[in-house]
């Protein structure tokens, strides 16, 4: 009886798991890896931008933005999570591995990349299918963000040609990560 009512007080007392965003409860795998990550579990709480990235672009050389920011504002929960796509005019025709060792030797990219990724139409992945149902936006071009709030929601869409340093971007994520993350 004694176990029992210690099982009890352990089980009300235990902290409650934060429900999951339903645009995050999805799992990719990383870059290059082989084990999926449940993207609710990792980055839940945090702000995100997602961008699908392409290593042959024009738009290629805002890696280094990207990075800088992701660097900047880590430490106050605020991750860049890249999604390399092969789906505009074959500019990321590299295996995983290759696109790799672009974006770390060329760019020193250390935010998290994922798989390569269909980011739109009907082979769009789960992610970026559900990213499209929240915003009507699906990315026209390479290096199209998506910036997302601590509680898992889209709050704007980044057309390619908007740089990691944009006012407006920067100004918006300063002021998500000011927000307390949820409890």
């Amino acid at each position: 009886m004694k176990q029992l009512l210690i099982a009890a007080v352990l089980t009300l007392t235990a902290p409650v798991a934060l429900a999951c965003s339903p645009l995050l409860d999805v799992s990719m795998r990383p870059l290059a890896g082989k084990d999926p990550v449940h993207l609710c579990e990792t980055y839940d709480g945090k702000v995100l931008l997602i961008v699908n990235t392409a290593s042959k672009c024009g738009f290629t050389p805002q890696y280094e933005g990207l990075e800088a920011m992701h660097a900047k504002y880590e430490a106050q929960g605020f991750a860049v999570l890249g999604f390399p796509s092969n789906e505009f005019m074959g500019q990321e025709p590299g295996s995983e591995a290759e696109i790799k060792e672009f974006c770390t030797l060329t760019y020193g990219v250390k935010f998290p990349m994922f798989e390569k990724t269909q980011v739109k139409g009907k082979d769009a992945s789960v992610l970026y299918k559900r990213l499209k149902e929240a915003t009507g936006d699906q990315p026209g071009w390479n290096f199209h963000k998506y910036l997302i709030d601590r509680n898992g929601k889209v709050v704007k869409s980044f057309g390619s040609r908007t740089k990691p340093d944009d006012k407006e971007l920067v100004g918006l994520i300063e002021k998500l990560i000011a927000e307390p993350a949820p409890k």
